[in-house]
């Protein structure tokens, strides 16, 4: 069947990615739409959030390759599916991935299902990842730019979603996607990729927080219970974070950064080390699984990665009444209660699940 007779929904967001995504498929013949997904409203009197300037960059993009833009709101859906489960994970002391769930609920669903109003079965993104059918069968592999690999912020997408789903920069490298849209002469060519979530943008995150979650003062304690500061609240802190903890000068510490290693809830205290040690562990328990392939237990060698850029880690997996334990063969470096791990043999993404519990983490 000619391309030309196809039609794809390219989610432009303003970025080079989606734009020299857009181009690609051009270049292979399909009928392309642009769908601009703006998934935070801006009235809440934020200038952070860069939506409007990334739809002026959309359009700009939409022009030159002669394409149509469709802008499309989604941010009631956003904050009923990915920005109150925020909220609450922060609440609950953990450490939420809100860019998993926008990815599931709103990339590879809302959008999927609004696509098909527009008669438009097929849809594509500029993520950094490759989907290989066979048989009506569909594998998630990673890309080759694997400095880009977004297979982890994929894992959680429903297996059914990816069917009519393209990748089309799986075979290219970053910096030849900017030399792509430099030839092109698109104007975007150097803009800044986007980093963090839109709805906080350059701000400070705890300022942020502050606007949502009730600021909770706590004291922040070493190892063997010696005050040596105070906390704003549990929720603004993560594991393994070194800046922005508060902790002056101390008379008897060594001149070594401090690191948070432990949050305690109930007593509302917030435990911090300078032997980055007490940050590794080797077992966690997950739950809300979510497989990419028939039967993952048939897989030998599984390794999994608990945060973005990470090099998959070697590590075996139980299954017990839906909750996943897993355990690596070297200690990891902060694990984290709310992110998500996901779990590959070689290329092949198997799936993922959320990390609910450090299992022998060195500081309880």
């Amino acid at each position: 069947m000619s391309k030309s007779a196809d039609k794809v929904a390219v989610g432009l967001s303003g970025g080079v990615d989606s734009a020299v995504a857009a181009h690609l498929l051009l270049e292979e013949g399909w009928s392309v739409t642009g769908i601009f997904m703006k998934n935070w409203d801006e009235d809440d009197g934020t200038e952070y959030c860069t939506a409007t300037a990334d739809y002026e960059d959309a359009q700009r993009i939409a022009d030159r390759l002669k394409i149509d833009l469709i802008p499309i709101n989604f941010a009631a859906e956003y904050w009923d599916l990915v920005f109150a489960d925020f909220l609450t994970e922060y609440e609950a002391g953990r450490t939420p991935n809100p860019d998993v769930l926008c990815n599931r609920h709103i990339k590879f669903d809302m959008f999927v299902e609004y696509a098909k109003t527009l008669d438009i079965n097929l849809i594509a993104t500029g993520h950094y990842a490759r989907g290989i059918r066979d048989d009506d069968s569909f594998r998630l592999m990673r890309p080759i730019d694997r400095s880009k690999d977004q297979t982890y912020f994929l894992q959680a997408v429903e297996r059914s979603q990816f069917s009519n789903v393209l990748f089309p920069l799986a075979d290219f490298k970053k910096p030849e996607v900017r030399k792509i849209a430099q030839d092109l002469h698109f104007h975007i060519f150097d803009k800044k990729d986007s980093t963090g979530i839109c709805f906080i943008g350059e701000r400070r995150f705890q300022d942020f927080l502050a606007r949502y979650v009730a600021k909770r003062p706590g004291e922040i304690q070493t190892l063997d219970g010696s005050v040596v500061g105070e906390h704003q609240g549990l929720a603004y802190y993560t594991l393994g974070q070194r800046k922005g903890i508060g902790i002056g000068g101390l008379r008897d510490a060594r001149e070594a950064p401090w690191y948070v290693v432990a949050k305690r809830f109930e007593e509302n205290v917030l435990l911090v080390s300078q032997d980055e040690n007490n940050l590794l562990s080797s077992a966690l328990e997950a739950d809300s699984i979510n497989w990419l392939v028939d039967d993952p237990l048939e897989f030998g060698t599984i390794r999994g990665m608990t945060r973005y850029r990470q090099e998959p880690q070697s590590c075996d997996i139980s299954l017990d009444n839906g909750t996943m334990r897993v355990r690596f063969e070297q200690p990891q470096r902060a694990v984290t209660p709310g992110q998500y791990i996901a779990l590959y043999q070689d290329d092949l993404c198997l799936g993922g699940a959320k990390i609910n519990h450090v299992l022998d983490a060195k500081v309880v």
